[in-house]
């Protein structure tokens, strides 16, 4: 078995530019999906948001739209494993962090229970795996029976959501994979970089990643009765030291436009 490590270095900080109203700095998180549309004063002051690495174009989009409407606001994200990030804010009460974003619910779950999370997560977006192959798709693979005849197949590690998603299809789909033809990634963008540097043949990951990721890889859609549903939930941390502005962060992804951006990266709405 082969193991691709590949760290995903945090993000840089978004300062916007033009000020448009947005935002909002209700003490309120609540679980519903529905989008907001309340306009309310600008927010100020720096946050620092922990979110799944299948979020990271998306965010970034969206955190230079929210400070552009805010502009003595700035974010900076620190993507990288759900599970990961979920255990570095359990192991620091989330010192230094303000929001979290995860790409499944039993790590949101977890930081609950440890009581660093501030009011109820809220869900904003979910997603769906697909198959990678290198352009062309030289192994013809067109179902996930095709992975075990593939040479390597990159997976997410074990413990990562989109490792348990893509184990949960496989075993639906009655797919056995050996762990000698596996290469697996930290994380959804390892997972993806394996195919996208030659070192898989194939891989399991979202459709937003494939999307991202364009002609360097060719997608192989799998059926929504063998497909998983993922789900993003985002909060606020009780340790955060600005949490208006986290709040205020997560109005915006739950808005009519933050929702058009998802939707544009490939996301599906919440419900």
């Amino acid at each position: 078995m082969r193991t691709t490590m590949r760290l995903w270095v945090p993000a840089v900080v978004i300062v916007g530019l033009v000020a448009a109203g947005c935002g909002s700095d209700s003490k309120s998180s609540s679980a519903n999906t529905a989008p907001t549309t309340t306009t309310v004063a600008k927010v100020t002051g720096s946050i620092k948001v922990s979110d799944a690495a299948s979020l990271t174009e998306a965010f970034a989009k969206i955190g230079s739209d929210f400070t552009r409407a805010n502009p003595n606001a700035s974010v900076t994200f620190n993507p990288g494993s759900s599970g990961t990030l979920a255990m570095q804010i359990q192991q620091t009460n989330g010192v230094g962090i303000d929001t979290f974003a995860s790409a499944d619910e039993d790590n949101m779950k977890k930081l609950v229970s440890a009581n660093v999370i501030d009011g109820q997560p809220v869900v904003f977006a979910k997603n769906k795996l697909v198959i990678v192959t290198k352009p062309g798709n030289p192994k013809h693979i067109k179902t996930l029976a095709d992975l075990a005849k593939a040479d390597i197949v990159s997976l997410c590690g074990l413990t990562v959501p989109c490792g348990q998603y893509a184990a949960q299809i496989l075993q639906t789909a009655g797919v056995a994979i050996p762990e000698t033809k596996v290469t697996r990634g930290v994380d959804v963008k390892g997972t993806l970089g394996a195919v996208t540097t030659g070192d898989a043949d194939a891989a399991i990951v979202y459709v937003t990643d494939a999307k991202t990721a364009g002609a360097a890889v060719t997608a192989v859609m799998i059926p929504d009765a063998q497909n998983a549903i993922a789900t993003y939930p985002i909060a606020t941390l009780t340790s955060s030291a600005n949490q208006a502005t986290s709040r205020a962060f997560i109005d915006y992804v739950m808005s009519p436009a933050g929702q058009a951006t998802l939707k544009s990266f490939g996301f599906l709405p919440p419900s």
